[in-house]
């Protein structure tokens, strides 16, 4: 296991970046909403501004799962 500590460390890392960019993206799409005038330009930027952001704040997570993932398998075929 001590082989792949790196990997787990950076995956934890990640995964505290990811939760961070998730709660900032939606307290900026927050913002800009109260920002925008009108009802539809708030409703544009509540549903394509907030989910292109809250989208492209899933990435670390999912870098996250996948450096543990190649951390388990190499964990797994080293052992067998």
């Amino acid at each position: 296991m001590r082989d792949y500590g790196m990997l787990r460390m950076w995956a934890a890392a990640l995964a505290v970046a990811g939760g961070l960019a998730a709660l900032l993206a939606a307290a900026g799409t927050v913002v800009w909403a109260i920002e925008v005038d009108g009802t539809w330009p708030t409703l544009g930027v509540l549903f394509l501004g907030g989910a292109g952001s809250l989208a492209l704040a899933t990435v670390p997570p999912a870098l996250s799962h996948a450096l543990r993932a190649l951390a388990d398998v190499g964990e797994t075929v080293r052992a067998g």
